[in-house]
């Protein structure tokens, strides 16, 4: 199915994907509702999926790129190769900046900057490890970079062994083409690593914070916004575990996340 949207023609562009069921249409309706509330002016909103029931009528589908998913033993590492596939030339007709966001973030301050910010392809600088990229959000000139989805279908298994991950790959090919910009640290928090208390601050059920600058609060692996607002994990944990893996509610969740 493809839903174009009429609107003003803008060189901003927002995009999302969802693919299976992980994600339910709840996630791209509360994405395009927290976009339109931190970013100012005309922009484009798409979202890339083989299903658009219950989405809303803002939003422009398009069907997912076409993109072959690595075989099982390199996808059960990282499922998420097929971000590389919005670095195609020529899709959706778009035009301008393109900011890529996960399904699984809550937006929280303006996204104006994030357009502007660099020249030169932006993300996330990886929290766990310093120097390399975090694929959660990521900003480019369209059509500027298709020669790294062209240069990894070209011999893809030399780069799934190479970097494991997309986000990897990304960060790895572009730093070393000097085509790289990490944002800005305080602009994108990870909800775990910036906004949970360390292991005795979860044991004691201390709350989480939101911090002061942030724009984008990332949600990567547990827990997504649904479990962490009522202080849930989201799956089941090992007995052992779970005095570290457990949340207490956050409630200033409900205010952003809408």
């Amino acid at each position: 199915m493809t839903r174009v949207v009429n609107t003003p023609p803008s060189l901003r562009n927002v995009v999302c994907l969802k693919w299976g069921d992980l994600y339910g249409a709840e996630y791209v309706n509360r994405l395009y509702s927290m976009v339109a509330r931190h970013l100012q002016g005309s922009f484009r909103f798409i979202c890339f999926t083989e299903d658009a029931r219950e989405l809303r009528a803002e939003i422009e589908i398009q069907p997912l790129p076409e993109f072959e998913e690595p075989p099982w033993e390199y996808a059960r590492f990282c499922s998420a190769w097929r971000k590389l596939a919005l670095l195609q030339q020529g899709l959706a007709d778009l035009q301008g900046k393109v900011l890529f966001l996960d399904l699984d973030v809550v937006i929280v301050g303006s996204l104006d900057e994030l357009f502007s910010f660099s020249e030169h392809f932006a993300m996330i600088e990886n929290w766990y490890q310093p120097g390399r990229g975090q694929a959660s959000a990521f900003c480019f000139e369209a059509g500027r970079y298709h020669e790294l989805l062209d240069r990894y279908q070209a011999d893809p298994i030399r780069y799934l062994k190479q970097y494991g991950t997309e986000q990897a790959y990304l960060s790895g090919e572009l730093l070393a083409a000097k085509q790289l910009a990490f944002f800005p640290a305080q602009w994108f928090q990870s909800f775990k690593k910036h906004c949970m208390p360390g292991a005795l601050g979860r044991l004691l059920a201390r709350p989480n914070r939101l911090p002061a600058e942030a724009k984008v609060i990332v949600f990567h692996g547990r827990p997504n916004p649904p479990d962490a607002l009522v202080g849930a994990w989201g799956k089941r944990v090992a007995w052992y575990k779970r005095w570290l893996k457990r949340c207490a509610p956050t409630p200033w969740i409900a205010e952003h996340w809408r």
